[in-house]
């Protein structure tokens, strides 16, 4: 398993496919519908307009096996110094430490970045993922009830957020 920079050329089928699959399968995204891959040339113009890193582990035989990214957590300026990320694993591949690998360059690519908070909005049900990012620092900063209405039933959305010591010198403007 490695590490790669996630391309569309490249992965945005793999990533397509991941994001199906939590749509219909999980409350990991509060969807009913499945995304196309009009929607992935979008959501891959808006990470390279933003500078947002795509991070991804391949197998051996370059098969996408898991991604993460984040992106703008608010539209604001003062906003600048806080993302919203994202971790999705293969269903396959859950369970097997890959999610705790992506988290973990997530958070340095912030760090790297000059970023100075980080937040997921993880469903609040969702044990195994609040567990990880509890392990790896991030305090619950408060929950949405009945954020979303999915699978017949009213859900609850739990932020969760990490503080970086960077940037060391932050500015206005």
């Amino acid at each position: 398993m490695h590490l790669v920079s996630c391309t569309e050329e490249r992965h945005a089928q793999a990533i397509l496919d991941i994001f199906n699959d939590a749509i219909a399968n999980s409350t990991a995204l509060y969807e009913y519908h499945p995304r196309t891959l009009e929607t992935m040339n979008k959501w891959f113009a808006a990470k390279c307009a933003g500078g947002y890193p795509v991070l991804g582990y391949e197998d051996a035989g370059g098969v996408l096996l898991g991604f993460a990214s984040y992106g703008a957590f608010r539209g604001y300026p003062a906003n600048k110094y806080a993302v919203e990320h994202s971790v999705y694993v293969r269903a396959d591949q859950r369970g097997k430490g890959l999610g705790r690998a992506l988290l973990e360059q997530v958070i340095a690519a912030a760090g790297q970045a000059d970023l100075h908070t980080i937040v997921g909005g993880i469903d609040a049900d969702n044990r195994a993922s609040i567990a990880l990012h509890e392990q790896l620092g991030f305090v619950h900063a408060g929950t949405v009830r009945h954020a979303a209405f999915k699978f017949g039933r009213w859900l609850d959305l739990a932020f969760y957020q990490l503080i970086l010591p960077t940037p060391g010198a932050p500015v206005d403007g």
